[in-house]
This record gives structure tokens, C-alpha cells and sequence, in this order.
């Protein structure tokens, strides 16, 4: 390694060194405000609805009626199915993006675990 590539990959360290630093600085303030302590409502949650939705199965996640779980959702994250435009409400990113793999497949599972949960096999 010649003298000005050394040189180089001494900067990159520096570098890679100080933006490390700078990340770890700022992951100690997120969420803080001016006035108290850390935030605990989290980034990645989406805007609660000023007035309340009503989602099919009681507002009740589709994934979890599906097995048989009692998951409430507050349908700050929901999905309008555009075949008869029922509102289904989730209660998180992850178990919206795996209803969206199979919707029509994962609504019969949910109607089907519906029936279970309320008796009506």
C-alpha cells in the first residue's frame, strides 16, 4: 500500500469514526422534547383519526380473528377492500403487509375465525 493510499484509508476511518459518533449523539436525543423526557407513543406509529372508524369484525385485527386472537386495532392503519369497500383495521404495519400477500385468501380466514371467536361455527 503506497504512502497516499494509506493516507486515504486513514481519512475514510476518521471519517466512518465521526458519523458514527454524530448517529450515536442524536439516537440519544430522539424523541426528547425541550420540556421533559422521551417520547414513548414511537416514530412509526400512524395518525390516530380524529373521529373514531369502524373496521369489519369490531375492529378487531383480520390476522389475529384469523387464529382465533382478540388483537384491537384502532384503525390508524386499515385497508378499504375495493371489491364491497369493507374497512379492515390493523394493528400493525407488519400484519398489514401480510393480509396485502393474499387479501381475499386472509378475509375468508378472517370471516372463518369470526365465526369461531363468536360462537358460530
Amino acid at each position: 500500500m503506497t504512502p497516499w493510499q494509506n493516507g486515504l484509508m486513514s481519512a475514510r476511518l476518521v471519517a466512518i469514526a465521526l458519523c458514527m459518533v454524530g448517529v450515536t449523539a442524536a439516537a440519544g436525543n430522539l424523541g426528547r422534547t425541550e420540556d421533559g423526557p422521551a417520547r414513548t407513543d414511537g416514530i412509526w406509529k400512524a395518525v390516530v383519526p380524529s373521529k373514531p372508524m369502524k373496521g369489519e369484525f369490531g375492529n378487531l385485527d383480520p390476522i389475529g380473528v384469523a387464529v382465533g386472537a382478540r388483537i384491537l386495532a384502532d384503525c390508524s392503519i386499515n385497508w378499504i377492500n375495493p371489491d364491497d369497500g369493507a374497512r379492515y383495521c390493523f394493528s400493525s404495519g407488519t400484519s398489514l403487509e401480510y393480509f396485502l400477500d393474499r387479501p381475499h385468501y386472509n378475509i375468508e380466514r378472517a370471516r372463518a375465525g369470526w365465526r369461531k371467536l363468536n360462537g358460530l361455527h
